[in-house]
């Protein structure tokens, strides 16, 4: 059971790295580029200084510059954030080098504003997919993650933050028209982002197991998040259960199901939104001191 988990989660991020990978790369030649219009973060650093070069006639494609920054950020995030986390992310922003370098570019969309709305939705889902399943697609979403741990607030609204200087740039280098086109694609960018990735809202977990003992255990292996239990019977056959609750973010749904499906196929799990919490809540930050602490 275990083996087949795995191999289903190797899978799956294999198939969100690709993915991810094809739609950013297929966003900026596609659309952003041809338009003039600067996507978020990495990707429009290396986008202003691929078209300065060009203005003097060197041309080098934007994904070189995309490698060449994230080598840097990449060892942040090893450090700051996680291997596992890095290492994914590297693989992403190197694929989505690659695929800029290879894919033509040629306008899809022929109207400014379709370009923006379109190429920022498309990052949106190109970015928020890695971020959802424990990896990013490098360059400022790591850095992102990394304030998002120390202040707590939204990955979107971070990169719309970090973005305000790329909008900036653009304008006084290449004209606002196109800065205020980049503030449609980013802002559209952002909100897909947030959307998607929604490790900021809580939810309430109400496992019904007749194998508590073995739940919990596996919970308390992969979660760091209080545990109550609750006796039950069930109404029908009268058969003796144990009810856990546990409030974890959403971010957390994908291991919490992983642990009990693990440990407990037959357990029912209801799921409800938690609006707010009041008491000692960890975020991943703390999480990761007390493992270093219980590992000692």
């Amino acid at each position: 059971m275990r083996m087949a988990l795995e191999k289903q989660q190797l899978g799956r991020h294999i198939a969100v790295l690709v993915g991810s990978s094809i739609i950013s790369a297929i966003a900026l030649n596609e659309f952003l580029i041809p338009g003039k219009i600067f996507s978020a973060g990495i990707n429009g650093i290396s986008q202003i200084i691929a078209m300065l070069l060009q203005m003097v006639g060197v041309h080098v494609s934007t994904g070189w510059f995309i490698l060449l920054f994230n080598v840097p950020i990449g060892l942040l995030g090893w450090f700051k954030v996680g291997r596992g986390f890095t290492f994914y992310s590297i693989l992403v922003a190197i694929l989505t080098s690659l695929l800029t370098i290879a894919i033509p570019v040629t306008s899809v969309a022929h109207n400014a504003l379709l370009a923006a709305l379109f190429g920022g939705i498309l990052t949106g889902v190109g970015v928020a997919y890695p971020l959802k399943y424990g990896f990013s697609t490098g360059g400022m979403d790591i850095v992102a993650v990394v304030l998002e741990k120390t202040t707590g607030r939204t990955i979107g609204t971070l990169m719309l933050m970090i973005n305000l200087g790329i909008v900036l740039v653009a304008g006084a280098l290449f004209g606002w028209e196109s800065a205020l086109y980049t503030i449609i694609s980013i802002y559209a960018m952002s909100r897909v982002v947030d959307s998607i990735h929604t490790r900021h809202q809580k939810l309430t977990a109400f496992i019904v197991t007749q194998q508590q003992d073995t739940v919990i255990k596996a919970l308390n292996q992969t979660l760091i998040r209080g545990i109550t239990i609750m006796p039950a019977v069930g109404a029908y056959r009268r058969t003796e259960s144990a009810v856990l609750m546990v409030v974890i973010s959403r971010y957390e749904l994908y291991t919490l199901e992983h642990a009990v499906k693990e440990t407990d196929p037959h357990a029912f799990v209801n799921l409800v939104n938690t609006i707010d919490i009041e008491g000692n809540f960890y975020n991943e930050t703390e999480q990761l001191k007390a493992r270093q602490v219980g590992s000692k």
